[in-house]
């Protein structure tokens, strides 16, 4: 195992998020030891262009020193820098490689001070810090006397969340037992006491990059969604003084899929969601997948079937060969496009056993038919023929998820939870038909049993949370 010393800069567009994009991308190739505060310094050499922002990392890779370099270059294309040969040119990503196993690489390091102060941090003896004031330490934000959001508001009433959305980052994460990079999309909100005006907007921001770098040097391996937004979660209660908190990471995935007749390859996309809750009991989280498909409606196809059977007894057919044609052919309708979803909250020792993969079956399978994005003709027929032979109510998705889930799981105790919800996109009404359901495993099972269970544990209750239309 090699150890490397790097330099990671960016001036040009999100620079703090282009240097997190470049840490995530050495995750694939190296483990990080070690990353240093974001130091901030003008561009080098009397060049134009605005700040650099600087941070230093320590890696231990098995890569020798030339692959390391190249795998360097692709992290560096990776985030977006273009092939230049304009000399101090502005770029969103600029990666230095300072030492390699004890070795200087940087001859005239003593002169880049903006390499000597993040190394400085995290490797004091290999390089010492700047006197000359050229760099500083950036802080994580800008302090001032006033803090309009901790004084008391107009209306003095309690809020149940107040937060960011939509927040997007680069994260790394492990799905099924591999590390990729995603483009995730956070949702962070607190509770906001009736006496403070407004939570910090952008504290929400600072926390998600902290706990990004701390994910980044505290996992050996990339962390699963579930315990990335757990760690936001509680940071938030403790720095925002909550009393409780919520956080959601949506994040696309692509899993490798084969059309039905024709066997083409080709990679299929999912949505992979993580919520956690935290407060001063603990926290609680839940992890599931989104997924598309088809319905075919199975009220306007038992229409048609009616319809067809009278025209062909008009038509002197006796009625038993009638009803084995219509039972034959399949019987047209009209379709919906599907989204359905599934989540579940186990506990830690059994996180492992839940594979976004199977998930993704779950949903798909609960539906008419899987679709895909490139189909052949013969695939289309397929997913027709295979859809009108399989018509299915939007509340027939929903118990089909909850079903499978607890077949799929069964080894898993009653204390575990599920929550399933299917979205049917209509084609002949201009709204859309949407059904869910929830509970513990414990109790849909007593259900099927025949028991009478009047309400069951919804996400809410089971995260200890309330509902919100942000959140579910």
């Amino acid at each position: 195992m090699h150890v490397y010393y790097v330099g990671i800069g960016s001036n040009l567009g999100d620079r703090q998020g282009n240097i997190l994009a470049a840490l995530q991308r050495f995750r694939s190739r190296a483990k990080i030891a070690a990353v240093s505060s974001f130091y901030e310094s003008a561009a080098a050499g009397g060049a134009d262009g605005p700040p650099y922002l600087n941070v230093a990392a320590a890696l231990h890779s098995e890569l020798d020193a030339q692959a390391f370099e190249r795998f360097a270059r692709d992290v560096e294309l990776a985030v977006g820098r273009a092939r230049t040969t304009a000399k101090l040119a502005p770029r969103p990503i600029d990666v230095d490689l300072l030492f390699s196993d004890g070795a200087l690489l940087q001859p005239n390091l003593q002169a880049r001070p903006y390499n000597r102060a993040p190394l400085a941090e995290i490797a004091p003896h290999l390089a010492t810090a700047p006197v000359d004031g050229e760099v500083r330490r950036r802080e994580r934000s800008l302090h001032f006397d006033t803090d309009r959001q901790s004084e008391a508001p107009e209306v003095r009433l309690a809020l149940n969340r107040a937060g960011v959305s939509r927040v997007r980052r680069v994260v790394h994460l492990e799905v099924d037992g591999r590390a990729q990079v995603y483009n995730g999309e956070f949702t962070m909100v607190a509770d906001l006491a009736p006496d403070k005006a407004g939570v910090h907007m952008s504290r929400f921001a600072e926390i998600l990059e902290e706990a990004t770098l701390d994910v980044l040097a505290r996992e050996r391996e990339p962390a699963r969604i579930e315990r990335l937004v757990e760690a936001i979660a509680r940071e938030i209660v403790r720095s925002q003084r909550a009393v409780r908190a919520d956080v959601r990471l949506r994040a696309q995935f692509g899993l490798e899929r084969w059309t039905p007749v024709s066997g083409k390859r080709g990679e299929e996309t999912y949505t992979l969601i993580g919520i956690a809750h935290a407060d001063e009991s603990g926290t609680r989280r839940v992890v599931g997948v989104e997924a598309e498909g088809m319905t075919a409606c199975p009220c306007a196809q038992a229409m048609v079937r009616e319809h067809s059977m009278r025209q062909l007894l008009d038509a002197g057919f006796a009625e038993a060969d009638a009803t084995r044609a219509l039972d034959a052919l399949p019987v047209a309708t009209h379709n919906q496009r599907g989204r359905g979803a599934i989540l579940l909250g186990v506990d830690d020792a059994h996180a492992g056993a839940i594979r976004a993969e199977d998930l993704v079956e779950i949903v798909e399978n609960s539906m008419s038919s899987e679709t895909y994005d490139l189909l052949k003709r013969p695939d289309e027929f397929f997913v027709v023929n295979k859809a009108h032979h399989n018509p299915r109510f939007v509340e027939d998705v929903v118990r089909g998820i909850l079903a499978r889930a607890l077949d799929m799981y069964a080894d898993l105790g009653d204390e575990t939870f599920v929550f399933a919800s299917q979205v049917n996109e209509e084609s002949i009404h201009k709204h859309d038909a949407f059904a869910e359901g929830f509970g513990l495993f414990g109790e849909l099972r007593a259900e099927l049993e025949g028991a009478s269970v009047t309400a069951k544990t919804d996400l809410a209750t089971w995260l200890g949370t309330r509902p919100s239309p942000v959140l579910v």
